[in-house]
């Protein structure tokens, strides 16, 4: 059996990560903060499809989390052959209004963690020659939004460079972008979403499975929905000082409260 690590594994899409995953008959590494929740989770897998469940508490905002992921990534003998860096947060307000600690707490989890955490998976696999990574960004890379667009933004540009450096050495790379998600991301961040439309919420369980359909066939870059194909298709069109207005306005009005 082959052993996945995702990390944000106990809700949205990381939880639809092991679902799916250990439906599929892999192995898990289950990584997020709470143990008791953690441990649940990994008791439910387990029961449901019969494959081993690991937990490892780890807070990737902080060096002890990171190094400790990275210590059983660079594990060889008991192998991880697919990475899901799924971990991350919102934060309210715009620049400077947010305190500049709880935005560089932000870019450790999207852009330093996902750095470290993939260099260390990466360098097994591609001695073994297979593996695989899925790096969680969202369609707001691709509009100026702020510290969290930026750094999804430098999920997508690392995962597709990457991808392009490791090209024929059985690893792939992918980032991930998509949009809406019905998950606790909203609610735990306080963000207010009564005003988004219907038809731009994803669910992801859909969203994870067209992922993982994207990295079999061996893509760098997957959007998991035909609606955000299209609007991003329509960004291009769209003078990026004018996007940048209306994405800042849908910031304040959708925007979390500071409780991360």
């Amino acid at each position: 059996m082959t052993t996945a690590l995702i990390t944000g594994a106990t809700a949205g899409i990381g939880a639809a990560f092991a679902r799916r995953l250990a439906r599929d008959g892999h192995n898990l590494v289950l990584v997020a903060r709470d143990t008791e929740r953690l441990e649940r989770q990994a008791a439910e897998l387990h029961d449901h499809h019969g494959v081993e469940a690991a937990v490892l508490t780890a807070d990737l905002a902080t060096e002890e989390g990171i190094g400790a992921c990275e210590e059983r990534l660079a594990d060889r003998r008991h192998p991880v052959e697919l990475l899901v860096n799924n971990a991350g947060f919102g934060l309210k307000g715009s620049f400077p209004d947010v305190p500049v600690a709880d935005e560089l707490r932000m870019l450790r989890v999207h852009c330093e963690a996902v750095l470290r955490l993939t260099t260390a998976g990466v360098g097994p696999m591609r001695a073994r020659g297979r593996g695989g990574v899925v790096n969680v960004a969202s369609v707001a890379a691709f509009v100026p939004r702020g510290t969290y667009g930026a750094s999804k933004a430098w999920v997508v540009q690392f995962s597709q460079g990457a991808a392009r450096d490791l090209a024929g050495s059985g690893v792939r790379i992918m980032a991930l972008c998509p949009g809406f998600v019905r998950t606790e991301f909203h609610e735990r961040a306080g963000m207010g979403t009564s005003d988004i439309p219907g038809w731009m919420w994803l669910d992801a369980d859909r969203v994870v499975d067209a992922g993982l359909r994207d990295l079999a066939r061996g893509k760098s870059l997957s959007v998991p929905d035909t609606r955000y194909k299209a609007l991003l298709g329509a960004t291009k069109l769209v003078p990026r000082g004018a996007l940048g207005g209306i994405s800042s306005r849908a910031g304040r009005k959708y925007g979390p409260k500071r409780n991360t």
